[in-house]
């Protein structure tokens, strides 16, 4: 492994796990000195498994792992901002009939804004994780998110709202390897259990089903989630539901509805309480509205044709093209149809394995309002 002579100081966010501890190894043998910071931002159950513990293991893991690295290292309790900031919008979205993805919104507006500020007050220049994603710049100096080499684990789409500020300074030390790779490299280490390590919750505050989480956490669920009609394409009732926010576009199974043949949700209003219900090609569509975008660089998105389009994390991208509305506004037009594109969740847009940019989904069957 290349060693490179630096000693510029890193601020690596430790979640307690093997690939944000391989990150800070990988980072102190390249010369880097690491500084670790563990946030708590979300108690659940499981991460306390001894009597009397007053932190969750994720924060006693990362500590223990820096005092046998040597590092310094430092924790943050930012739980009632995390509240505040990302799991209300995760609620809020579900009772808009939405299907929000918390990771995006965590990454930019939680994540990056207090490793920032931390690297700050603690004299880091840069700050890292143990992401798998890859940044390159172009002839301009114009940062990049790019994939990361290993295809499986890559995750360039939850990250596509970063900016050049966070981008300037941010190392991501794992892109360029795979995860058996990223084990390997732990284990020869002595760190045989880390690298053993279970993989974490992909949301991490949802224990278990998201709605049992709003059951948990939203105060008046009772009075907000109530039974209502599901209904098909003309408005006709089929049947009961149990509450709109419990379901999502695409959704096939607990429907506890008998058609005689395969249905789908296809669309929720939260307005009228309705689950519609429709056949498997009602799903598809050829172009969406996606608002919220951030790009790189606008002309460079706008100009590119074809694009590669995720829809969903690990999601196939399929090829299409995007054209401006507003300042606020694209509309996506796919080259042949995409199925199940969900309000909430993010449209994050590809050429040749970088990101070009990303919005959030807006709706894929009211676009033609735009024109």
């Amino acid at each position: 492994m290349t060693r490179t002579i630096s000693r510029e100081r890193v601020l690596v966010g430790m979640s307690g796990g093997v690939d944000s501890s391989a990150a800070c190894m990988l980072l102190q043998e390249q010369g880097y000195e690491v500084v670790g910071i563990t946030m708590r931002m979300w108690d659940t159950r499981a991460q306390f498994t001894k009597d009397g513990q007053t932190e969750p293991s994720h924060v006693l893991e990362a500590r223990s792992l820096a005092e046998k690295l040597g590092i310094e290292h430092h924790t943050l309790d930012v739980r009632e901002a995390f509240r505040q900031e990302v799991v209300q919008n995760f609620i809020d979205e579900y009772l808009q009939g939405r299907t929000p993805n918390p990771c995006v919104l965590c990454n930019l507006r939680f994540k990056w804004k207090y490793l920032l500020s931390e690297a700050d007050r603690l004299h880091c220049d840069k700050v890292a994780t143990g992401h798998y994603a890859r940044i390159e710049t172009d002839e301009n100096g114009t940062f990049y998110i790019v994939c990361g080499a290993d295809g499986k684990k890559d995750q360039s789409y939850f990250l596509w709202r970063l900016g050049q500020t966070e981008l300037s300074r941010t190392l991501f030390p794992l892109g360029g390897m795979t995860k058996e790779a990223i084990k390997k490299f732990v284990q020869e280490r002595g760190f045989v259990e880390k690298a053993q390590k279970k993989e974490s919750m992909e949301v991490c505050f949802v224990e278990n089903d998201y709605r049992d989480f709003l059951k948990e956490n939203l105060p008046d669920f009772d009075l907000r989630v109530q039974e209502g009609y599901y209904v098909d394409n003309t408005g006709k009732r089929l049947g009961m539901h149990k509450g709109y926010p419990l379901y999502t576009i695409g959704q096939r199974k607990g429907l506890n509805i008998a058609m005689g043949y395969p249905v789908f949700v296809t669309k929720i209003n939260p307005d009228k309480n309705t689950v519609k219900l429709g056949r498997r090609e009602e799903l598809d569509c050829l172009a969406m509205i996606v608002e919220d975008f951030r790009a790189s660089n606008i002309d460079k998105l706008l100009s590119a044709n074809p694009l590669d389009i995720r829809i969903r994390y690990r999601s196939a991208g399929q090829t299409g093209r995007v054209e401006m509305v507003d300042d606020s506004h694209l509309i996506v037009r796919f080259d042949q149809p995409a199925s199940a594109v969900t309000p909430g969740q993010s449209a994050v847009f590809y050429q040749d394995g970088k990101v070009l940019g990303g919005g959030i989904i807006a709706s894929y069957n009211e676009w033609k309002k735009y024109l």
